[in-house]
């Protein structure tokens, strides 16, 4: 997966503030460059970032439904992608699941993190759940998207101490940190072609 020698182009996939966009871009990738922001919402706080980082941007007509892409838009979005010679796609608070286009598109060439760790707590809201469910320990998932919610074959995972009193924003800006580190070094690793995944295991090469 990925490749050791050439560029690895990545296009990411946001839809707010993009603080995990902003951190791909900042990070050391190895052979791995941001080259393209996707947006789905013209007036999101990330579309203005990726101009100030000098990241081209493209825009999306998401289509009637909130939490998928039109099959028409999805079809549009993997053939311009394929088009652009796109290595790997990470999703960054992109808040639409991805279905059959880019999926036999990228196949194994998709990533996304989330604020839960995995496979506790998927989908939406999970720092408030993982809060009202009285979990001791939570954290955040890097993984490979496939066609279920949150459950493709999990990269890294961090945890973060639930402490006394949290709220979820509390919680949520404490593990929004960590995904600022895990994330980074999952694309550096999957773009250094160090990523072997067998069933549901991802492994690490050596160097």
């Amino acid at each position: 997966m990925g490749k050791a020698a050439d560029a690895v182009k990545i296009a990411v996939l946001a839809s707010g503030r993009g603080s995990n966009f902003e951190a791909l871009c900042k990070a050391d990738l190895g052979p791995g460059r941001v080259e393209l922001l996707v947006c789905d919402r013209p007036d999101a706080p990330v579309a203005g970032l990726a101009r100030r980082l000098g990241v081209e941007i493209l825009g999306l007509d998401p289509g009637p439904k909130r939490t998928v892409l039109s099959v028409e838009c999805e079809t549009r979005l993997a053939d311009e992608l394929v088009r652009r010679g796109t290595d790997l796609v990470c999703l960054a608070g992109f808040m639409r699941m991805l279905k059959g286009p880019m999926l036999s598109a990228f196949r194994g060439r998709i990533m996304n993190v989330h604020p839960s760790l995995l496979p506790a707590f998927p989908g939406l809201d999970s720092q408030r759940r993982a809060l009202e469910y009285g979990v001791k320990i939570a954290g955040c998932t890097v993984h490979y998207v496939d066609e279920g919610m949150d459950t493709g074959p999990i990269i890294a995972q961090a945890a973060v101490e639930v402490r006394e009193g949290d709220g979820p924003e509390d919680l949520a800006g404490r593990i929004l940190s960590r995904e600022h580190e895990i994330f980074p070094l999952a694309v550096r690793l999957h773009c250094e072609g160090r990523l072997a995944v067998a069933g549901r295991r991802v492994s690490i090469r050596e160097p």
